[in-house]
């Protein structure tokens, strides 16, 4: 049953929704990500007679929270409480496991929409673009990250972790996190929702060293105070950093903006200034290092003796011309070679195009729009990452998603949009689906699936264990 009733696999009775029911604006939001649903939530709350339908290919809900997040940070997997909330409003519902591009087309929402807002993120992986990145042993963040976090299409990554050094190349907050995955003492991932699988493999883990690679200098690091000040406080670590690379930091101190001063602060103590006694001997008794490079490109990554494996990376030395956050790096023609085990690239997502009818610029990776209209799409529109690419962080993509919202009211308030003529909204879409055999997850069966990770979770005295397959979590919605 589909509609105001928002199906369900456990429960096919019709659960009346008066407001729903009344609700004759339709709008459909694809991806249920923050994106999706900070998107859904400011449409809710502007607009008193309007129902909105979420789409995610997934059977779970949350995005890059979900998936993103570092286990170690759950403070900032609080915005759940908010999305859930939003799930649980009247006038919205969820249907997990829909793969829109596939299982339902773009334009056939637009059929049983007023409105198709698209805020399914950032999939992809940049390329670098150099001979060798296809070994053994090279991996993008994203998967990584994907891998240690329960990320479905990444379960089976089983990264080569029987190395030394791992080179990690970018430097912002996703670097940052990687690097302290690898490094963190297994006892404190524990109490995270980290994957038991993955979890037993970093306990193996032969890394001892990790260096984070940046192609500008100091003063363009994309990583912030908090995840840099974790590094520098990560127990059995120690900073390895060349302090040539700092020179004349000091006195670019006096004129960059606080955030950023700070920031460059704390390198400096930490790769320039004689650490204090007690911090001397921690890092004396460390086992494990840490450091940041700079003004280094990747050029080629380097096999090892069985021509399969990556054995070391190979990198030009640049130079910066302009300044701040506007100057660009340039080869010097010197070339430098690192040794490593491990290769992790973090140097951006960038979005995928879903549907042939909708419009997409590949070389920014994002929909071409206005405000978040899409271009010469009437009704079409688009939020989070796909809007603008990859960046910020979740409450930049809260704001991103508030001002889409905001111009979807807008065209139907003014009359841009026929508001007035009935779409049939979820229940158009629900026989579409029905007849290709696509059983739709609601969020009453999602929280089947939390409630059953929260289980397993603490079994293993963790927050939460995580399904790994679709399948299963489609049994568990079903049970």
């Amino acid at each position: 049953m589909w509609g105001p009733s928002c199906w369900s696999f456990s429960d096919v009775r019709v659960i009346t929704r008066s407001a729903s029911s009344a609700a004759h604006q339709k709008v459909c939001v694809v991806g249920g990500g923050p994106a999706g649903f900070y998107t859904a939530q400011h449409l809710l709350k502007a607009c008193q007679d309007v129902q909105v339908d979420i789409y995610e290919r997934l059977p779970v809900p949350f995005g890059l929270v979900r998936f993103g997040v570092a286990p170690d940070h759950p403070e900032v997997k609080n915005v759940i409480s908010t999305f859930t909330q939003t799930a649980h409003h009247a006038r919205c519902c969820y249907y997990g496991n829909v793969n829109v591009g596939t299982d339902v087309s773009v334009e056939e929402l637009r059929e049983a929409y007023h409105a198709v807002v698209l805020s399914y993120g950032a999939e992809g992986n940049r390329s670098m673009g150099v001979p060798g990145e296809d070994l053994e042993g090279v991996y993008p963040a994203k998967d990584f990250v994907g891998w240690y976090n329960g990320l479905p299409s990444n379960r089976e990554l089983n990264p080569g972790l029987d190395c030394e050094t791992a080179v990690i190349l970018g430097q912002g907050n996703v670097a940052l996190d990687v690097a302290r995955i690898l490094l963190s003492p297994i006892d404190e991932l524990k109490k995270t929702d980290i994957t038991q699988r993955s979890l037993d493999a970093l306990a193996q883990s032969q890394v001892r060293r990790v260096l984070i690679v940046g192609r500008r200098g100091p003063l363009q690091i994309a990583g912030t105070i908090k995840e840099l000040r974790e590094m520098v406080n990560l127990p059995d670590t120690k900073p390895e950093m060349v302090a040539s690379e700092f020179e004349g930091m000091a006195e670019a101190l006096k004129v960059i903006p606080r955030p950023r001063k700070r920031l460059t602060e704390l390198m400096l103590k930490t790769a320039v200034d004689p650490p204090a006694e007690k911090e001397r001997q921690r890092r004396q008794a460390a086992s494990r290092s840490w450091g940041l490079r700079f003004l280094r490109s990747p050029l080629e990554v380097l096999a090892g003796p069985d021509g399969a494996r990556v054995a070391g990376i190979r990198l030009a030395v640049n130079r910066l011309e302009g300044t701040g956050d506007g100057s660009v790096a340039v080869p010097t023609g010197e070339v430098e070679t690192m040794d490593c085990g491990l290769v992790i690239t973090s140097i951006g997502y960038k979005s995928l195009p879903i549907d042939p009818a909708v419009p997409f610029d590949p070389r920014k990776a994002i929909v071409p729009n206005s405000l978040g209209r899409v271009q010469q799409a009437a009704g079409l529109y688009c939020s989070g990452w796909l809007k603008t690419g990859p960046v910020g962080v979740i409450a930049t993509t809260m704001n991103n998603s508030f001002d889409t919202a905001h111009s979807v009211v807008e065209d139907l308030t003014s009359g841009c949009l026929d508001a007035t003529s009935a779409k049939p909204g979820s229940t158009g879409i629900g026989p579409l689906l029905d007849k290709r055999g696509v059983k739709p997850v609601s969020f009453s069966d999602w929280e089947k699936i939390n409630q059953e990770e929260r289980r397993r979770g603490a079994a293993q005295g963790k927050p939460r264990e995580k399904l790994l397959d679709v399948e299963e979590m489609l049994k568990t919605a079903r049970t």
